[in-house]
C-alpha cells in the first residue's frame, strides 16, 4: 500500500510525514509526499528536526503531484483548513482523508517559538502515524470503509 501525504508546498508537514512513516512502516507499506504547488526546497528546519530524531533525510525533496512515480492507494492531506489554507484536491479514485494541522513553516515569534511549532507538528504526525501503524493493517486493506473510518479517527489525534 502506498500513502501519499499531500499539502500545498510539500516543504514541511508532508515531508515530515513521509519520512516518519517510512522510518516506522512495516514491509509492503510506503509513503510518498507531494504538493500541488511545491516549494523550491524542503524546509531546512524540517530536515534538521528529522536528523535530530534519527530519521533519514536521504532522498527527501519537494515534488509535484504531477510527477508521482505511481498512483497512491491512500491520500492524506495535512493542510490546516481552520487557518484559511486551502488543501489541494487530488483527482483520482483513491481513499482520501484529512489530517489537518498548522504549518510550522508559517510560525512567527522567537527562535524558540518557531522551533516549538516544528516540534509540535512532528509530534502530532508521529503520534498519528504510530496509531495508524498499530491498526490491523492486513485486515483493513480488505475493508476500505473501515480503513477510511480508522484513518479519520487517527487524524483527529493531537499530541
Amino acid at each position: 500500500m502506498n500513502i501519499l501525504y499531500l499539502c500545498t508546498g510539500n516543504s514541511c508537514r508532508s515531508i515530515l510525514a513521509e519520512a516518519v512513516f517510512n522510518h516506522l512502516a512495516p514491509p509492503g507499506w510506503r509513503a510518498l509526499s507531494a504538493g500541488s504547488q511545491p516549494a523550491d526546497q524542503v524546509n531546512p528546519r524540517a530536515l534538521a528536526l528529522l536528523k535530530r530524531e534519527g530519521i533519514s533525510t536521504e532522498g527527501l525533496y519537494t515534488k509535484s503531484w504531477d510527477t508521482l512515480p505511481e498512483t497512491p492507494d491512500i491520500i492524506i492531506t495535512t493542510c490546516a483548513d481552520a487557518a484559511g489554507e486551502a488543501c489541494p484536491a487530488y483527482l483520482g479514485p483513491v481513499l482520501r482523508v484529512h489530517w489537518g494541522m498548522d504549518d510550522p513553516a508559517r510560525a512567527m515569534g522567537s527562535e524558540a517559538e518557531i522551533e516549538a511549532a516544528f516540534e509540535r507538528a512532528y509530534r502530532i504526525l508521529r503520534r498519528r502515524i504510530e496509531a495508524l501503524l498499530a491498526l490491523p493493517l492486513d485486515e483493513l486493506e480488505r475493508d476500505p470503509h473501515r480503513l477510511e473510518s480508522e484513518l479519520e479517527r487517527v487524524g483527529g489525534m493531537d499530541v
